[in-house]
């Protein structure tokens, strides 16, 4: 059963609707009776993944440009 609290009443007490929320009370939150919206505490987002691109650096990445790709990039 949710507990349904009015916009005025809610921005008086919201640190203690949190509280609540977070210990798993269903907050509901209404405007002129009509209910608007549910406070919820937010769930732990998974762990990201990162993508499993292969890639491997040459021995001699950092060596020194022979003198024609030198001049390309010049």
């Amino acid at each position: 059963m949710s507990t349904v609290i009015n916009v005025q009443e809610a921005k008086t007490h919201l640190s203690a609707l949190i509280a609540r929320a977070e210990a798993g009370e269903d907050i509901v939150i209404a405007r002129s009776g009509r209910p608007i919206l549910r406070l919820v505490p937010i769930q732990d987002p998974p762990p990201r993944e990162f993508g499993h691109m292969a890639f491997s650096v040459p021995d001699d990445f950092d060596a020194a440009l022979d003198d024609d790709e030198l001049a390309t990039w010049e």
